[in-house]
């Protein structure tokens, strides 16, 4: 029988997601737990997997396009129910029903309408169909009732890539010979500068900047990398400034919450989800290292490594991208001296780690070389005041330049 997949509940507050990747394509067959589609939505971007075996009769929705939570993602010929399936194939399945957004969206005529010379398809692929040169009522329509596929028009080409045709989509021409780059602004670059906005509209940032001797930490690393690498431990620096982090986030506990702003409440948080920054190709995303005043330096320094690897695969599941309490953000070696880092609202501070280098510098009266850091941090001023940044800072500057301290219960 013919099974509608809608898009399911995803998050506490998710009501729509947009459709990065289609993963499969009508005619393919599927098992259980096959990807279907990679859909963004505010809070992360979620593979969708197939909730039973069987063969894709029917795709709703273009790559870039918006889907409500409980429409229709595609419609599924379950294995059980083929011959059924196939003796019924009703026009009434093919006829978008309960989505008044298609309809506005493809003026072409229905699935159960005939074409009258005109192919079925949406007003993305035709524009991709010219952009290729292609004719698109000379493409042969795969989808249900003759619809045009983005693979039908990518199969017609017999190209590669649109990138060989003479047309190049991506450039327009303007004042002769100039040309301008059209980039589409969606996905994660547009949930990014969505978050930057809503966090610089509410939060009054102001950011507090030192500089830090980390010459015992980089000894006391390097002493322990050879136990690391003995179990398979990738370790860098990152979990002793967590572990810094959250010492100074049980002192200063005002620094691990956030504003409730309608119902007039500072939510202070008894638990430390330790949000980290990660660069992926499709632009910056905010893992969550859960309970991270649990775990050892070990510990950490594979939940950062499993994360960070699961992001910038695309494989993060949304269970890791929520619930942060504090932030941390870094560019490693690109770290530069200091930095304005932007608050992951709704908590109310932030911190910026720059690279480590070697500077001459007065230590004991004497002009020698060690290693230092500039750390940079920003905080929410309704809720933090100077002072309070300040002492912060210090004092998980302390552990940091006298990490010992880390494994001594204070």
């Amino acid at each position: 029988m013919a099974f509608e997949f809608r898009l399911p509940d995803i998050g506490e507050g998710v009501v729509e997601g947009e459709i990065v990747k289609w993963h499969v394509r009508p005619g393919q067959s599927v098992k259980e737990d096959d990807p279907l589609v990679e859909v963004m939505t505010d809070k992360a971007t979620v593979m969708i997997p197939s909730p039973r075996k069987g063969k894709i009769l029917e795709t709703r929705g273009e790559e870039g396009g918006i889907v409500k939570v409980g429409a229709i993602l595609l419609t599924l010929e379950t294995a059980d129910g083929a011959a059924k399936a196939t003796a019924e194939k009703p026009e009434k399945k093919e006829t978008p029903k309960a989505e008044p957004q298609q309809k506005q969206s493809a003026p072409a005529a229905s699935q159960s309408e005939p074409s009258k010379g005109r192919a079925l398809a949406t007003p993305a692929l035709r524009k991709m169909a010219q952009d290729m040169g292609i004719d698109i009522n000379a493409v042969n329509g795969t989808g249900p009732g003759g619809r045009i596929t983005r693979e039908d028009i990518v199969n017609f080409s017999s190209a590669p890539a649109p990138a060989k045709k003479e047309a190049p989509p991506k450039f327009a021409v303007v004042g002769g010979s100039e040309k301008v780059e059209e980039i589409p602004f969606r996905g994660l670059r547009k949930k990014v500068a969505e978050k930057m906005t809503e966090s610089k509209t509410h939060a009054v940032h102001y950011t507090y900047v030192d500089e830090i001797d980390v010459s015992q930490l980089v000894s006391l690393r390097n002493s322990l990398k050879d136990e690391a690498s003995a179990k398979k431990v990738k370790l860098t620096y990152l979990p002793f400034i967590i572990k810094a982090l959250v010492e100074g986030l049980k002192k200063y506990p005002l620094l691990n919450s956030s504003l409730d702003e309608q119902n007039g409440k500072i939510l202070v948080r008894q638990y430390y989800h330790m949000g980290i920054g990660v660069a992926t190709p499709d632009g910056l995303t905010v893992v969550v290292v859960k309970n991270a005043d649990q775990k050892s330096i070990f510990d950490l320094a594979s939940e950062v490594e499993r994360l960070s690897e699961a992001a910038r695969q695309n494989k993060i599941a949304l269970e890791d991208l929520k619930g942060s309490t504090f932030t941390i953000t870094s560019l490693g070696t690109m770290g530069g001296m200091f930095a304005t880092p932007v608050i992951n609202y709704p908590e109310v501070a932030i911190v910026g780690i720059h690279k480590i280098e070697q500077r001459p510098v007065v230590h004991e009266g004497q002009i020698v070389i060690r290693d230092r850091m500039y750390m940079s941090l920003s905080f929410d001023h309704r809720v933090v005041d100077g002072a309070v940044g300040a002492e912060f800072t210090q004092y998980v500057k302390k552990f940091l330049e006298n990490p010992a301290l880390l494994f001594i219960q204070l």
